[in-house]
C-alpha cells in the first residue's frame, strides 16, 4: 500500500508530488486543462496511487475514473468520494485536487483504523469539471450520470478548434451504477468558515448558475478616419453591457447576485480597427432560479437597448444552465451530528456533487477553510492543519457510511 503509517506525512507527500505539475507563469498559477499533458500526468498519478493501494481502477470512455475498494463480502449500494484534477486557466492548487488527495488519504486512515467496508468504496476523478477547455462545466459527471448525451456534446470545441470527440471516444452512463451516496471534499471558495472560525464545514446546497454567450455585431472600420458618431462599434456595446451587468448584480446586495464577464473574443482584434464583432461570455449566479432568470433577462434587455443606440446587434445565448441544488438534508444532518455540529453553509460555486445530487444520488459536501477566501486564482489556499482536519472529517464520514 502506498500510504505511510504517519498519515500526515502521507498527505503531505502526495501534495508535494502534485505541486509542480502544470504550474506556469509569473503568478504561479496552474494550467491543467482536460486532456493536456499536465492533466494527463495527474490522471496517471492517480491511477498509480490507486494501484499502489490495491484499489480496482475503472475508467469510462470519457476519462472519468473510479478507484474501487471492494473487500471480500462488500455488497450493496456503493459509497463514492473524490473530486476533479483539472483547473481553470491559471487556477489555484486546491480546487479539485484537494478532494482527490484527501480521499486517497482517507482510505489510508480507514485502513489504519482497521475499518473494513461492508459496502464498496470508490474514489472518483471526474474530467472537465471546470469547463475550461470545452466550455461545459462538470462535463465528465454530466456524461457519467446521463445528464447530457454524448451526441449532444461530442462536437464541443476548444479555442483552437479541437473537438471533444478528437480527445475521447465516447461517453455515457455506466461508471456510477448502484451508487448509494457521494461525498465531495472541496476547498471553500469564500470566507464563511473563516468568519465562523471553523476548519471544516458541510454544504447545504448550490446556487443556480449559468454561462451565456453574448454576440455583438457591428461594422469594421478605421480607428483614425472614422468619426465617432459614424461608427457601429460593438466594443462600446460590450463595455456598457459589462457595466450594466455589474450594476444589476450589486443592486441585490452581497448575498444576492453574481454577474461576471471573464472572457472576450474580438474580431478582427486590431489596435487600429473598430471591431466588427465582439463575442463574450457571461457567468451569472443567484440565490434562486427565479432571481437568476430575472438577472439574465435584465442584462439581455439592457444589452439590446444599448445595441440599438450604437447601431449594433446583440444576442444572448445560454450555453449551460444549472438549477438550484439542495444536498440531501437527511444525509447532511446525519453527518453534521457525526462531526459534532459543523457549520452548514451554501455555495455559489458549481461542483460535480451538484450533478450527482441532481441525478438522485444522496450527496453531501465537506468544505475546508480557505483563509484568503480567493479561488480560481494562485492565491487560493488552505493550511496543512486544516487540510489534515478535512482528511479526518472525511474518514469519519466514510467510516460511518460504509459500516
Amino acid at each position: 500500500m502506498a500510504g505511510a503509517t504517519d498519515r500526515g506525512d502521507d498527505f503531505e507527500r502526495m501534495w508535494a508530488d502534485l505541486a509542480p505539475i502544470g504550474r506556469a507563469g509569473r503568478a504561479g498559477g496552474y494550467f491543467r486543462q482536460p486532456f493536456t499533458p499536465s492533466e494527463r500526468e495527474l490522471a496517471a498519478w492517480f491511477v498509480e496511487q490507486a494501484l499502489a493501494r490495491d484499489l480496482e481502477v475503472a475508467i469510462d470512455d470519457t476519462g472519468n475514473t473510479v478507484a474501487w475498494w471492494r473487500p471480500e463480502g462488500a455488497s450493496g449500494p456503493a459509497v463514492l468520494t473524490g473530486s476533479h484534477l483539472d483547473s481553470v486557466l491559471e487556477g489555484g492548487a486546491f480546487d479539485g485536487p484537494l478532494g482527490v488527495v484527501s480521499a486517497l488519504a482517507a482510505v489510508d486512515v480507514l485502513r489504519e483504523r482497521g475499518v473494513t467496508p461492508s459496502r464498496p468504496l470508490g474514489v472518483s476523478v471526474f474530467v472537465e469539471e471546470e469547463g475550461s477547455r470545452f466550455g461545459l462545466a462538470c462535463l465528465g459527471s454530466r456524461l457519467a450520470t446521463g445528464a447530457v448525451a454524448w451526441d449532444d456534446v461530442r462536437g464541443l470545441h476548444d479555442r483552437r478548434g479541437a473537438t471533444l470527440e478528437d480527445e475521447v471516444s465516447g461517453g455515457g452512463p455506466g461508471l456510477l451504477t448502484d451508487v448509494g451516496a457521494f461525498v465531495e471534499l472541496h476547498v471553500e471558495q469564500g470566507r464563511d468558515l473563516v468568519h465562523r472560525d471553523a476548519a471544516v464545514g458541510l454544504g447545504s446546497g448550490i446556487w443556480p448558475h449559468g454561462r451565456y454567450r453574448l454576440d455583438l455585431t457591428g461594422r469594421a472600420d478605421h480607428a483614425g478616419t472614422t468619426r465617432m458618431e459614424d461608427r457601429a462599434d460593438p466594443m462600446l456595446t460590450y463595455a456598457m453591457t459589462v457595466l450594466a451587468a455589474n450594476k444589476q448584480a450589486r443592486l441585490a446586495g452581497s448575498d444576492g447576485h453574481r454577474a461576471t464577464f471573464g472572457r472576450v473574443d474580438v474580431t478582427p482584434n486590431g489596435t487600429n480597427a473598430v471591431p466588427s464583432r465582439v463575442r463574450a461570455w457571461l457567468d451569472a449566479r443567484a440565490h434562486s432560479e427565479e432571481a437568476l432568470a430575472a438577472l439574465v433577462a435584465t442584462i439581455e434587455r439592457q444589452a439590446v437597448e444599448r445595441a440599438e443606440r450604437d447601431g449594433t446587434t446583440a444576442a444572448l445565448t445560454p450555453e449551460s444552465v444549472s438549477g438550484a441544488v439542495q444536498f440531501d438534508p437527511a444525509l447532511t444532518g446525519r453527518l453534521a451530528g457525526l462531526l459534532g455540529g459543523l457549520p452548514v453553509i451554501p455555495t455559489a460555486a458549481g461542483h460535480d456533487a451538484g450533478v450527482l445530487a441532481a441525478a438522485g444520488i444522496p450527496t453531501a459536501m465537506l468544505f475546508v477553510r480557505n483563509p484568503t477566501g480567493v479561488s480560481h486564482s494562485p492565491d487560493e489556499h488552505a493550511s496543512m492543519p486544516d487540510c489534515l482536519a478535512g482528511v479526518e472529517a472525511l474518514a469519519d464520514v466514510l467510516a460511518e457510511l460504509v459500516a
